[in-house]
């Protein structure tokens, strides 16, 4: 059987390693490229991400990737961001003000309110909306692993919340468009299932 090829974008940022491995866990032939054709080629992109909103879309830029990775989340196949590639989905961040993300989802991401511990570094359980595929199998009250200071507000497109002061989006789900805040390759079983179902949509 032939393992999905699923290209994750290579714009030299953290550890976007961990997030290849996830995949490869789970039965995915997964690549870190920043070539624009095995991008387009492949039959699913991921788009991780660590650290500042600013910093991260100015590497995007750099390597040539915020175009392909726009055009990948409108072709139609399964598109997953991570963590801060979650965020980089939105149009902005109030972490890097004037800073344009990707606006491939509609809204801005904001700073977790003063009343909690920023960032969130913790294992948190999250609500799972009905009817998802991404977090198919998933209970309400399952944990995953958060490392995070910004969040989206939870909006139509959202798959499931995590509470922390408030609720934010945890994972979102429009068509082929996914996204998870947490860290699916930091969740131990609960991740891994998560990026199985991932995979299985492709």
């Amino acid at each position: 059987m032939t393992k999905p090829l699923i290209a994750v974008l290579d714009y030299g940022i953290g550890n976007l390693r961990s997030a290849q491995k996830g995949l490869q866990k789970v039965g995915a032939d997964a690549r870190l490229t920043a070539d624009p054709d095995l991008i387009e080629s492949a039959a699913a992109v991921v788009l991780p991400g660590v650290g500042n909103f600013g910093r991260c879309m100015e590497a995007l830029h750099a390597t040539g990737l915020a175009e392909p990775a726009v055009a990948a989340a409108a072709s139609g196949r399964p598109f997953l961001g991570i963590c801060v590639g979650m965020q980089l989905m939105y149009e902005s961040s109030e972490e890097s003000p004037g800073v344009p993300g990707l606006g491939i989802l509609s809204g801005s991401i904001n700073l977790l309110p003063d009343t909690v511990k920023r960032p969130q570094m913790q294992w948190n359980t999250v609500a799972v909306a009905e009817g998802g595929r991404l977090l198919a199998g998933f209970e309400t009250g399952s944990w995953f692993y958060f490392v995070h200071s910004y969040a989206a507000a939870p909006g139509p497109e959202t798959a499931a919340t995590c509470s922390y002061g408030i609720d934010v989006a945890a994972a979102i789900e429009v068509d082929n468009v996914m996204a998870t805040q947490f860290h699916p390759e930091k969740s131990s079983r609960n991740g891994l299932a998560l990026l199985q179902n991932f995979v299985t949509l492709i």
